[in-house]
């Protein structure tokens, strides 16, 4: 048993063949000739910002590229996805927040760092402080470390090979 759906009432579409026994030699939906009407406006306008000046094969590219932008266009709307919800999608698309991906700032470089070829000397008069207990000239004040008494690798229970 087949059940008929009434997909067929959305598949036709308003087309205008052209006049009355004279139709054009292709199907047009009317969405088709409006965007194909703006998109040669547009393509035309943008040619002669270009600097493209206006003659026959400048129209004639402007027709080639107009017929393959509505073509791009038509094949992404149909009676389900109408052309202003795609257009409302496009600008939605292009206009919603997005997450950075990048960091702010730059490389880190020491070019800004002013460095001088002596170091600071202690001004006269003043009195010198003792070395701070991490400094490198503390330790050369302590008493020597005494060594450690040297561990063998052997372990409790556990037989080693015998030394030739």
């Amino acid at each position: 048993m087949r059940i008929r759906t009434d997909d067929e009432v959305y598949r036709v579409d308003a087309v205008w063949l052209g006049p009355p026994k004279a139709t054009f030699p292709w199907r047009a939906r009317y969405v088709s000739w409006g965007i194909g009407l703006a998109v040669f406006f547009l393509t035309l306008t943008v040619e002669r910002r270009i600097g493209i000046s206006f003659g026959f094969f400048s129209v004639a590219w402007a027709l080639v590229i107009t017929i393959a932008i509505t073509r791009l266009i038509g094949s992404r709307i149909s009676h389900e996805r109408p052309l202003g919800a795609v257009v409302t999608m496009w600008l939605r698309e292009l206009t919603s927040p997005r997450q950075t991906s990048t960091g702010t700032g730059g490389a880190v470089t020491a070019t800004r760092i002013k460095v001088n070829g002596q170091r600071p000397q202690p001004k006269p008069g003043r009195r010198q402080l003792p070395p701070a207990q991490n400094s490198p000239g503390r330790h050369a004040q302590q008493q020597p470390r005494r060594q450690a008494v040297s561990r063998t690798r052997e372990v409790r229970g556990v037989r080693t090979p015998a030394r030739p």
